[in-house]
């Protein structure tokens, strides 16, 4: 099972942009995320092919499980 952290923003083009992270601390405090992406935005830390970021759009964890099939 792995879990993401997807950091959604809108670019100045209006599109939306995402940064993943790998094993988010759980549990998620919502309050520091957002605190956490208006810091990226006021920073103008990223820049996607969009353009910079300028406003948040959402956040949300991914789960995803792999279940491997053995082969003989």
């Amino acid at each position: 099972m792995a879990k993401r952290l997807e950091l959604k923003f809108k670019n100045e083009e209006g599109k939306v942009a995402t940064i993943s992270l790998d094993n988010p601390i759980e549990p998620t405090d919502p309050v520091a995320v957002q605190q956490a992406m208006d810091t990226i935005i006021s920073n103008d830390v990223f820049l996607s092919s969009g353009g910079s970021f300028v406003e948040v759009d959402s956040a949300r964890i991914v789960d995803r499980t792999v279940t491997e099939i053995p082969l003989t």
